[in-house]
């Protein structure tokens, strides 16, 4: 009998990647998101300077997705308001954001976004990272943020604030961001895959993760995913 295999058996997945796996489902996330998504801006890995003392094997980047324009009419309101995203038509890199207010009629409002998905070593989990700015470039406050979010997202906020949403510095950026905090993912992945057949048949489909996470972490910011990106994922792994 194989004493590795037989580890395996007893010890069960616990929810979690190491950084390679979070590497190999961020690529196919990003590519499933590209081909399903066509007018969305595409997630990038981005590459960062190994640190001191990190092991040679071990990735170090993150996803991201920027310039994005989220689009709020004037006259919907509260839980029947309606999101929508749309592309920054600026595909030049900068460090601040710019003014383009013409992209959007007047009686809407526009706030942009950007969006890292960063691996958090300590919770072995990915966590989504992000900052919004009006079209001039000024920062928005948390309340305005929450303005922006879906009603069940922001009912979730009124119960417990600092521990959904937290403002912490970007591990990779050294500035401060919003992330939605990662206590409980592991947990919630392993209900979402328990019972799914391919584990018990052909262990854990690292590909499947990223996807898997942003179908429900996504729709906090109001980021839904097609179902057919997940349908894909599944058959080509079945």
């Amino acid at each position: 009998m194989d004493l590795n295999g037989a580890v395996e058996d007893i010890m069960p997945w616990e929810g979690t990647l190491s950084s390679s796996d979070f590497f190999l489902s961020a690529r196919t996330f990003s590519e499933k998101w590209k081909m399903f998504n066509p007018s969305f801006p595409p997630w990038q890995w981005i590459l960062c300077p190994k640190q001191h003392l990190v092991a040679s094997h071990k990735v170090e980047g993150y996803l991201s997705m920027e310039n994005m324009c989220h689009i709020k009419s004037s006259e919907v309101e509260d839980c029947n308001r309606s999101l929508t995203w749309k592309e920054d038509s600026n595909d030049s890199q900068r460090e601040e954001p710019f003014d383009c207010g013409t992209l959007v009629c007047p009686e809407h409002e526009v706030n942009h976004y950007d969006f890292h998905i960063v691996y958090s070593s300590s919770y072995r989990v990915p966590v989504l990272y992000f900052r919004s700015y009006h079209s001039d470039g000024q920062l928005l406050s948390f309340n305005e943020i929450e303005k922006d979010l879906p009603c069940n997202s922001a009912k979730l906020l009124l119960e417990s604030k600092w521990t959904f949403i937290t403002h912490e510095e970007h591990p990779h950026l050294n500035r401060p961001w919003y992330k939605l905090h990662p206590c409980g993912t592991s947990e919630w992945m392993k209900l979402l895959f328990d019972g799914d057949s391919s584990l018990n048949r052909n262990g854990f489909v690292i590909e499947r993760y990223l996807v898997s996470w942003f179908s429900v972490i996504g729709q906090v910011v109001g980021l839904k995913i097609p179902l057919e990106m997940l349908d894909t994922v599944v058959s080509n792994d079945s």
